[in-house]
C-alpha cells in the first residue's frame, strides 16, 4: 500500500483517497515573468513521477498546476519590457512549456491560469466576508482576519504569538492585525488597466493567496487528496490556502500535503544575489535533458538537493550505465510490467514508500548488474520497463551513448571511421597509433569504451 508523509500531520500515513481508485492533484505551478530555474525544474519532475506513479499503480488522476499570470512581479517586468502582460506570460509560458518538454514532464490535465479564474475568486472571498472572515481595511484592500480562523499555522505548525513576535508592531495598510494577508488588491492609478476587474469591494485585482483556493476547487472540488509544491511555499502561501478555503467552505481542504526540498548550488541556497542562480536553460546548455531528470530522481523529494557539475556529471555516467546494459542486450518486449517479479516488487515497495526514487534507481542498477552477467533479454525488458515508469531509459541506447549526435551525420560518420582505424591499428600491433587515435577522440570531447560486442563512443 502506498505511503505518504504528510506535510499537515508530519508524518508518513496509509494513502486512502476521497474516491476509491480516483486521486486529484493540485501543484502549485510557475509566476510567468522569466525562464523557469531549478527549483521549477525539481517541483514538474517530482510530481510528474508522482503522478506516473500513481498512474501506475491504477489510480484515474486528475492533476491540476496552475499558472498565476497576474502578479507584482509580472505587472514590473512588463512595465520594464514596454510590452503587455499577456504578451509577456505568454511568451514565459511558452517557455515553460519548452522546459517541461525537454526534462520528460508530461502535461498535466489542467493548467489553469490565474486571470481565468477571477469571477470564483470572489466568489470565495464574498463567502470569507460572509462567515466574518474577511473585512475591508482602510486602505480599500479586502484582507483576510488570521486571528478569526481557528487552526491556522497547523501546517506550518507556527504558533498565533510566535508568527505575531516576528512582526513589525505598527500595523499597515489599515489592517486590523499585522498577520492578516490580502484578499483583493484595491486598484492604483500607476497600474495597467488589464490587471483591473470590477467587484462588490471595487475595482481591483485577487490577492496570490486567494487564486490557488479558487482554482483549486474549481477544477477539483472544495476537498481533494494532494496538494504539492515546494517546500518554500508551506508558509505563508499553503498555510493561507487552508485558511481561505476552510474558512470559505466550511470543510477540510486537503487530505495530504507533500512539499519537495530546496535545491542548493555547490551547498549553498539558490540565490540570484550569490550569483548562483541557474535557469533550466542555462544548465540544459551543458547536460542533456535526461541528465537532468535522472539528476532530481537520484535524491528523495523531501531531501536537498545539491546542484553541482560534479554531481551532473557523475548523475551521466551513472545513466550511462544503464543505457549500455540497454545497449548490450536489447530488451525483450514488455507490454506491461509483472509486479510479482522479486526484482519489481522491490521496484514498487520503494516506490510505494513515500515514491522512495533513490532506492527504486537502485533496483534498476541491480537489474544492469544482472542483465551485464545473464545477458538475458527479459531481464533488459523489466530495466527499460521499469525506467520508463519514471520517465527514463525511453531513448534509443546508442544515441544517448553518443551524446544525441545523429549517427548517419557527416560528423558521426568521421568518428566511426576514426574508430576503425584505431581497430585495425590494434589489429596490426601498432598500440601506440591505436593509443594516439583514442586521446586525440578524448581530446575532442569522444569517450571510447571496449566491449565484448565492440567499440562504441559517447560524448565525455
Amino acid at each position: 500500500m502506498l505511503k505518504i508523509h504528510n506535510s499537515l500531520s508530519r508524518k508518513k500515513e496509509q494513502f486512502t483517497p476521497i474516491e476509491p481508485g480516483k486521486v486529484r492533484l493540485y501543484v502549485c505551478g510557475m509566476t510567468v515573468y522569466d525562464y523557469c530555474h531549478l527549483g521549477h525544474a525539481r517541483v514538474m519532475v517530482v510530481f510528474d513521477m508522482v503522478v506516473r506513479w500513481l498512474r501506475s499503480s491504477d489510480y484515474t488522476v486528475t492533476y491540476v498546476r496552475n499558472i498565476t499570470d497576474i502578479d507584482d512581479k509580472i505587472i514590473k517586468r512588463a512595465g520594464e519590457n514596454g510590452e503587455s502582460i499577456r504578451a509577456l506570460t505568454d511568451r514565459f509560458i511558452a517557455a515553460m512549456h519548452e522546459d517541461a518538454d525537454a526534462l520528460g514532464v508530461q502535461r498535466p490535465d489542467h493548467e489553469p491560469r490565474a486571470t481565468e479564474y477571477v469571477e470564483p475568486m470572489q466568489k470565495l472571498i464574498s463567502e470569507l466576508v460572509r462567515h466574518g472572515l474577511a473585512y475591508k481595511a482602510d486602505n480599500e484592500d479586502v484582507c483576510f482576519a488570521v486571528r478569526k480562523f481557528d487552526g491556522y499555522g497547523k501546517l506550518s505548525g507556527k504558533s498565533l504569538d510566535e508568527l505575531r513576535a516576528g512582526e513589525r508592531v505598527e500595523v499597515a495598510g489599515g489592517k486590523q492585525d499585522p498577520l492578516d494577508f490580502v484578499l483583493w488588491k484595491h486598484a492604483r492609478a500607476e497600474e495597467p488597466e488589464e490587471v483591473k476587474w470590477a467587484s462588490p469591494w471595487g475595482t481591483g485585482r485577487p490577492g496570490w493567496h486567494i487564486e490557488c483556493s479558487a482554482m483549486s476547487s474549481e477544477l477539483l472540488g472544495a476537498q481533494f487528496d494532494i496538494h504539492g509544491g515546494g517546500a518554500d511555499l508551506q508558509f505563508p502561501h499553503h498555510e493561507n490556502e487552508i485558511a481561505q478555503s476552510e474558512g470559505a467552505h466550511q470543510c477540510s481542504f486537503v487530505n495530504y500535503w507533500m512539499h519537495n526540498g530546496f535545491v542548493r548550488v555547490d551547498d549553498e541556497k539558490m540565490s540570484k544575489s550569490l550569483g548562483n542562480f541557474f535557469t533550466i536553460r542555462d544548465v540544459l546548455k551543458e547536460y542533456a535533458p535526461e541528465v537532468v531528470r535522472f539528476f532530481i530522481l537520484r535524491a528523495h523529494y523531501r531531501s536537498p538537493l545539491n546542484y553541482s557539475d560534479a554531481h551532473l556529471v557523475d548523475a551521466r555516467n551513472a545513466l550511462s550505465r544503464l543505457y549500455t546494459a540497454l545497449r548490450n542486450v536489447p530488451p525483450a518486449a514488455m507490454s506491461e510490467v509483472d509486479w510479482s517479479d522479486p526484482m519489481a516488487a522491490r521496484f514498487k515497495l520503494a516506490m510505494d514508500d513515500d515514491f522512495n526514487t533513490a532506492e527504486a534507481l537502485a533496483v534498476l542498477f541491480d537489474l544492469a548488474a544482472e542483465v551485464n552477467r545473464s545477458q538475458s533479454a527479459e531481464a533488459a525488458g523489466l530495466l527499460k520497463a521499469l525506467g520508463k515508469v519514471l520517465g527514463l531509459l525511453e531513448q534509443v541506447p546508442t544515441a544517448f551513448l553518443q551524446g544525441g549526435v545523429d549517427s548517419s551525420g557527416d560528423d558521426a560518420a568521421a568518428i566511426e571511421a576514426r574508430i576503425e582505424a584505431r581497430i585495425a591499428a590494434k589489429k596490426a600491433r601498432d598500440f601506440a597509433e591505436a593509443d594516439r587515435i583514442r586521446a586525440e577522440l578524448l581530446a575532442e570531447g569522444i569517450a571510447l569504451e571496449d566491449t565484448a560486442q565492440g567499440t562504441i563512443w559517447r560524448r565525455a
